[in-house]
C-alpha cells in the first residue's frame, strides 16, 4: 500500500514596496492555484499567506498532499508545474521545503 506524502513550501517573495511583494504574492497564489484538477496523483493544494508580520516569518506557504511519493516526483516535473515555476522565475527570493508522510492516527475509543 501507498502511503500519502505532504509536500510544504514555504517562500519569501521579491518586491522593492509592499506592493509589489503583494503584487508577487498574488502571481504566486494565482500559478499554484491554477494547477488543481491539473496533477495526476495531487489530493489536495492549499495556499496561505503569512498575517503575523514577524521578521522571521515566510511570506506564503504552499502545502499540498500527493498520493504516493512517485505521485510528487511526477508533479516535479510535471508541464504543468514546470511552465508555473518558469513563469515565477526571480518573484521568490526563498524557499523551504519538507515531504514527510502523513500518518494517520487512530482515533482514541
Amino acid at each position: 500500500m501507498q502511503q500519502p506524502i505532504r509536500h510544504i513550501v514555504m517562500w519569501n517573495v521579491h518586491g522593492d514596496c509592499e506592493a509589489q511583494r503583494q503584487a508577487a504574492i498574488a502571481a504566486v497564489r494565482h500559478e499554484f492555484e491554477a494547477l488543481r484538477g491539473q496533477i495526476p496523483g495531487m489530493s489536495g493544494l492549499e495556499i496561505g499567506v503569512d498575517v503575523s508580520r514577524v521578521s522571521y516569518a515566510c511570506d506564503m506557504v504552499l502545502v499540498s498532499e500527493f498520493d504516493s511519493s512517485a505521485a510528487l516526483a511526477a508533479y516535479a516535473e510535471h508541464p504543468a508545474h514546470l511552465r508555473a515555476r518558469d513563469r515565477l522565475e526571480g518573484m521568490r527570493v526563498a524557499r523551504h521545503q519538507v515531504d514527510y508522510p502523513v500518518v494517520t492516527v487512530p482515533e482514541a475509543e
